[in-house]
């Protein structure tokens, strides 16, 4: 690798360009959900046929993962990027021609196919740039961009289609992503690979599945990742109504309030947990395990008080202080993987990471609501907390385990 490549003015610049283009892979995920207010009457939609709109995405970004992850253990990481960038704002813009509602499930579909291949990408990218050191302050910084694309695309979405129709929304993300990927062609470098002798052996689909299915490690951090996402994800789906119902609120205060509160907070969270994590694998090697263990197992008490709150004053709270520990440990999700993985199956292994995670938060919506059935849905909400302890304790193992591992490829 070069030395203009590795210099740490450009490292932290590629880390700068790629909070951008996670910015709007964010962005236009979420837009469409603060929309479905507008969608519903003019496609004479159900309840469900608005859920299989959103759940399109979800299925082709979990179907996709493994081949994208593959894919980008093969070809250039700034090729796919940009391709990708470059196709899912192209069909993020087409929704606003959507003319009936096949085709809308159909463009939500292809949008989740386009941004499946980023992440495996982006992050392996990072690992070639911040190989020691500075690897989790670099993705913590990058992670800070999920939390405020959220935001973003929620939020700009519904105040541009309030003025000028949903469509509008829609072209301005999408446009913006296509122009940001005409930058990145320019600005964006392919730092040379660090491959290790066995990769050139064998660097197929089957043998990259026998391979992590042997690392008991990367399994139980996969297997973590899940199940942070299953609550992550009943949060996102289910706050709002909660709020609604329970305190009474108008559709777009709750909605804002159970987004702003928890992802703002995560975001001081991340940046931190990344530069704890740092430290800590200084002089533990399973340091970043470590700061994701603390984040999960302190994040336990808020998860259990938010759904008890009874008061707003003290349901804010509860968020803040939930979106930080929530952000500690999303800071090393990714780092804490990439300690574990030789540098030739860090693009398929987080492509198989990312699509099992969806997969697990994909079955919250599902899981909450059956839970209301017999529980109110403060009390579903509350129970969300018992996973995050159970994850919290089996992070600490694992990273006692890694620590007295032998020392792995960094």
């Amino acid at each position: 690798m070069s030395t203009d490549l590795r210099g740490a003015n450009y490292r932290w610049y590629v880390v700068g360009l790629l909070w951008w283009v996670c910015f709007f892979n964010y962005a236009d995920r979420q837009a469409i959900y603060s929309v479905f207010p507008l969608l519903q009457p003019q496609f004479h939609l159900t309840n469900v046929q608005l859920g299989i709109v959103g759940s399109a995405f979800m299925w082709m970004y979990a179907l996709a993962g493994p081949f994208a992850g593959w894919l980008c253990d093969r070809w250039p990481r700034k090729r796919i990027i940009v391709v990708a960038l470059v196709f899912w704002s192209g069909m993020t813009a087409l929704n606003a021609w959507a003319g009936d509602y096949p085709v809308l499930v159909l463009l939500r579909a292809l949008g989740g196919l386009g941004e499946a291949f980023y992440f495996p990408a982006a992050l392996s990218l990072l690992g070639d740039f911040h190989p020691g050191g500075t690897r989790s302050r670099a993705m913590s910084v990058h992670q800070s961009s999920v939390y405020i694309g959220t935001i973003a695309g929620g939020g700009i979405a519904a105040w541009v289609a309030e003025r000028h129709g949903w469509q509008q929304s829609f072209l301005l993300f999408g446009l913006g992503g296509v122009a940001l990927g005409v930058v990145l062609v320019f600005s964006l470098k392919e730092p040379q690979r660090q491959v290790e002798p066995v990769a050139v052996r064998e660097r197929g689909l089957l043998s990259g599945l026998k391979e992590i299915s042997r690392n008991r490690v990367a399994l139980a951090l996969i297997g973590i990742f899940a199940g942070a996402n299953f609550v992550a994800s009943a949060f996102l789906t289910w706050l709002p109504t909660f709020l609604y119902q329970k305190f009474h609120l108008t559709l777009a205060v709750a909605g804002f309030s159970a987004t702003a509160y928890m992802q703002l907070a995560s975001v001081v969270g991340v940046l931190v947990g990344g530069l704890l994590a740092d430290r800590f694998v200084q002089r533990l090697r399973g340091g970043r395990m470590l700061t994701q263990g603390i984040g999960l197992l302190c994040g336990f008490p808020f998860l259990l008080l938010s759904g008890w709150a009874a008061s707003l004053p003290l349901l804010a709270f509860a968020l803040l202080c939930f979106g930080f520990c929530k952000g500690m440990y999303d800071a090393n999700i990714w780092a804490s993987l990439y300690d574990t993985i030789p540098v030739h199956r860090r693009g398929f292994a987080a492509g198989l990471m990312n699509s099992i995670g969806w997969l697990g938060g994909g079955l919250a919506p599902l899981g909450i609501a059956a839970a209301t059935h017999w529980v109110s849905m403060g009390t579903a909400i509350s129970s969300t907390a018992a996973i995050y302890l159970v994850l919290g304790v089996a992070m600490i193992l694992v990273s006692r385990s890694f620590s007295e591992t032998k020392v792995a490829a960094q």
